[in-house]
């Protein structure tokens, strides 16, 4: 690994030790609290004083105590990265990518504020490495380069590695995903983009805005059409884009949203994600009482990617919004483009019980189609919309039976001279 990047894994390890200790000294404290105000029923305010003087110690005592852990993590991992450290970045390492998405995933906006070395940017990706949109660079890496170019979008704590999930086992070759199948079958040059999910679906869908308005200019030919392919969040990232470039503002004038003919959602919560949205109810819960309201604190130390699936945010605006309320801005389909969805049911069908609460195990049919029956509903057409039985959320990512569907939508859709005309 890099010396930056060893030097964040102490940060990281110190905070994760310091957060150990506060979460001890809050449950202390909350268990103290308890305690004090049983006694203060019986002896009144003479118990003041030895509560003041009980937190104090305390106090004091966490707080040597995390600053001590905090400290001999980062020394350590300085002294590591002086003895250990190289050239190889560990994003360039397949073991240590997916170690990272998971961390992104979880933690990502801290590691952006406190850790930058371990925080992914987003950037696109191919063979392994970071590809530069610049015209030279793309030219020597897509040698059979077309203007038809899907651009794929992983889900949370995912990296473009995702994409090849279980693929020997299900096409023979491990390098298989519907990228190069749809590179074989129908000429459409596969562009990978990761990026860090645990920011702000918000901040990632700018971010893409941006990305695409340079892969767009910098493309060795002229772009006849995009095609935006995202799992799980990456639907979520990308339908924020299309928002954001079409808000009215500078950005808004983006020449890239002209040229999406079709989006593509597998397993999206386009309406919310039910784990998530338990998550939040449980640290609710937790917050009522003193006792547990350290565990309320570490479930709430969860990324703000992960918490803006609860209701599927896509906006900026939505940040701000009351957290006990389902209140969201209401974000239309990008209107220019055909919109397809897959989704998935571990058991039964998709309107069957146990289909309806299971769903994919993280993301239910309801919301992965957009049927909310209220003001929220998206409208997908129902011949653009795949149900999959069997399946669960992550063999959405390289499955035949996705891969079908999605060539079929691909290969019926009008010729782009037609689209445009029209």
């Amino acid at each position: 690994m890099r010396t930056d990047e060893a030097q964040d894994l102490g940060v990281l390890a110190g905070l994760v030790l310091g957060g150990g200790v506060q979460r001890v000294a809050q449950a202390h404290a909350g268990i103290a609290e308890r305690v004090f105000s049983s006694v203060r029923l019986g002896l009144g305010p003479l118990v003041t004083p030895v509560q003041a003087t009980h937190d104090t110690v305390s106090r004091v005592a966490y707080g040597a105590v995390q600053t001590g852990l905090t400290t001999s993590a980062r020394v350590a991992a300085g002294a590591a990265a002086a003895l250990a450290a190289d050239d190889t970045r560990l994003s360039d390492v397949p073991r240590a990518r997916v170690a990272l998405g998971v961390l992104n995933g979880a933690h990502g906006d801290v590691l952006r504020e406190r850790a930058t070395g371990l925080a992914l940017p987003m950037t696109l990706r191919r063979s392994g490495s970071d590809l530069e949109p610049e015209r030279a660079v793309l030219a020597a890496a897509y040698p059979r380069v077309t203007g038809r170019v899907v651009v794929f979008l992983h889900g949370l704590v995912e990296t473009e590695d995702a994409w090849h999930y279980r693929a020997e086992r299900r096409h023979g070759d491990r390098r298989t995903t519907y990228g190069s199948l749809l590179e074989r079958d129908l000429g459409y040059t596969p562009v990978w983009v990761r990026y860090n999910t645990g920011l702000h679906v918000s901040e990632n869908g700018a971010a893409l805005d941006a990305l695409l308005d340079r892969l767009v200019d910098a493309w060795p030919i002229p772009v006849q059409d995009l095609v935006l392919i995202g799992h799980s969040m990456g639907g979520l990232v990308a339908r924020s884009a299309l928002a954001r470039a079409g808000d009215g503002t500078p950005q808004g004038q983006r020449r890239w949203p002209g040229l999406v003919r079709d989006t593509i959602t597998l397993g999206t919560p386009h309406l919310g994600a039910p784990l998530e949205q338990g998550v939040h109810r449980l640290s609710t819960a937790l917050r009522r009482l003193p006792e547990t309201r350290w565990l309320a604190e570490q479930l709430d130390a969860r990324s703000v990617g992960i918490k803006d699936l609860r209701w599927g945010a896509l906006v900026d605006q939505d940040w701000e919004l009351d957290p006990r309320t389902r209140s969201r801005t209401n974000v239309p389909l990008h209107p220019a483009a055909r919109h397809f969805v897959v989704l998935a049911t571990v058991a039964g069908s998709h309107d069957s019980p146990v289909g309806r609460v299971l769903g994919d195990l993280l993301v239910r049919p309801d919301s992965a189609a957009g049927d909310s029956g209220d003001e929220h509903r998206l409208p997908f057409a129902e011949d653009a919309v795949c149900r999959l039985s069997g399946l669960h959320h992550f063999d959405l990512l390289n499955h035949p039976a996705v891969y079908a569907a999605v060539r079929q939508w691909l290969a019926d859709r009008p010729d782009v001279e037609q689209a445009v005309s029209s």
